[in-house]
């Protein structure tokens, strides 16, 4: 059995959410917040038998695509601000982080 945890934007947290069920897979959603955009994610917690991780990860790859997004970078910490103009920088968001992890034991109640 594997762990499966894919942290993907929100944009694309509905319609993963939509494929993991229709395809039979049960998860558990979480919200969470990114630490370099400081943006709204959604962590998906999947416990899936060893032979079938390959099956979800195709359904986490054809749902979360990435995009290009025009932010603006925080101010540096420290240094003044006086000098520093935030112009805003095109940068890829989106996609799927995903983690496979062992799990040694489950128990269901």
């Amino acid at each position: 059995m594997k762990l499966v945890i894919a942290v993907v934007q929100d944009k694309d947290s509905n319609r993963l959410s939509n494929a993991l069920v229709k395809d039979g897979f049960r998860a558990t959603k979480l919200a969470s917040t990114g630490g370099f955009l400081r943006a709204g994610n959604t962590t998906f917690i999947i416990g899936i038998e060893d032979e079938r991780v390959p099956e979800v990860l195709n359904v986490i790859r054809n749902n979360c695509k990435t995009r290009e997004q025009l932010v603006t970078p925080v101010s540096p910490m420290g240094g003044t601000s006086d000098s520093y103009i935030p112009f805003p920088v095109e940068v890829q968001v989106g996609g799927a982080a995903v983690f496979v992890m062992p799990v040694e034991r489950f128990e269901h109640y």
